[in-house]
């Protein structure tokens, strides 16, 4: 791999897929609309600051990449518009400033495709598309977009569930509370989930330079877990000695709209505005990943609990935890 092109270079994938591409010793360039922020990342990364190369966030022409992943996006928007602009139209403009022959992979997501099918204990490629979020739509709409208007680029997507270890932000709060007397679970029943850690994020991204086919492919780890299992393994890596509270999805909805409500509070909890609080209803978040293993060879190596003293010791090491 002669150069990297990295988006998404200070978010969580990002970070640790730079690690992995300067031990390598590969020449990264990163658009970033705040070159300062880069540079932190790095020190705390202990890579030196002309490791990556800044760009500009609107693309010229970028004739001189090899390789490219895609992983930046808007998680939590205050509209649908928004996530559509960033999600969308920005990826869109990155894909046409590359050369033809980069060699693209492209970070979608599970919530593209939408929660298990009833009666169904995976989702998997051939089940239709059924998103339900703005966040989920907006990566369905890119997916799509990208078929119909890069049809003969090399371009492989694939749709990583949820993601964990370190350098990750969206997991500080699950910690906060793990460590506590009380931890609290959306519902009386247990909700799957699948799940991947960051480094087999990592390692499924190189597979994907390789894989014959465009995708989108799910990537997610063998065995699926259970928000139960999930808290416990939090609780495990801080140390915590809680009990878990079961709240009424009732309360859940409640919440998520008084969250809606309060522009302080919808700052603050984005994950619980209404329209991403859709993605707890559901009790399964499960996908086969079979697809992807059978086209590259690719496998996960790392399990949950190795995943979360991952995280954990990285939040801890930064005076976060």
């Amino acid at each position: 791999m002669d150069s990297l092109l990295v988006t998404g270079a200070t978010g969580f994938v990002g970070r640790n897929l730079i690690l992995r591409a300067a031990a390598a010793g590969t020449k990264i360039f990163a658009p970033v609309r705040s070159p300062d922020k880069l540079s932190a990342c790095l020190a705390e990364d202990g890579l030196a600051r002309d490791s990556v190369n800044a760009l500009p966030t609107e693309p010229s022409d970028w004739s001189g990449f090899s390789h490219a992943v895609l992983c930046a996006g808007v998680l939590f928007a205050r509209s649908r518009k928004e996530y559509f602009s960033v999600n969308v139209d920005w990826t869109l403009r990155i894909l046409r400033a590359l050369p033809r022959d980069c060699r693209v992979v492209l970070l979608s997501s599970q919530s593209a495709g939408g929660p298990t099918p009833d009666g169904r204990t995976a989702r998997t490629e051939a089940d239709p598309d059924c998103p339900i979020t703005w966040y989920g739509e907006s990566k369905q709409a890119l997916e799509l977009a990208v078929a119909r208007e890069f049809p003969d680029r090399r371009i492989t997507i694939l749709r990583p569930p949820m993601i964990l270890g370190a350098r990750d932000s969206a997991t500080l709060p699950l910690f906060k509370m793990a460590r506590g007397p009380v931890r609290t679970k959306p519902g009386f029943r247990k909700k799957w989930f699948s799940y991947l850690a960051v480094d087999d994020v990592a390692d499924a991204v190189m597979a994907a330079f390789e894989c014959p086919r465009p995708g989108p492919f799910y990537i997610a780890a063998a065995d699926p877990i259970s928000d139960v299992e999930l808290i416990a393994s939090a609780a495990r890596a801080t140390g915590g000695r809680g009990i878990t509270l079961r709240l009424p999805l009732l309360f859940i909805r409640s919440l998520a709209a008084l969250v809606d409500a309060v522009p302080s509070w919808r700052d603050a909890v984005p994950s619980l505005t209404r329209d991403r609080a859709r993605e707890i209803w559901p009790d399964r978040w499960v996908v086969d990943a079979s697809a992807f293993r059978m086209a590259t060879g690719w496998t996960d190596r790392t399990g949950l609990d190795d995943a979360m003293k991952s995280a954990c010791g990285h939040y801890r090491s930064a005076g976060r935890l």
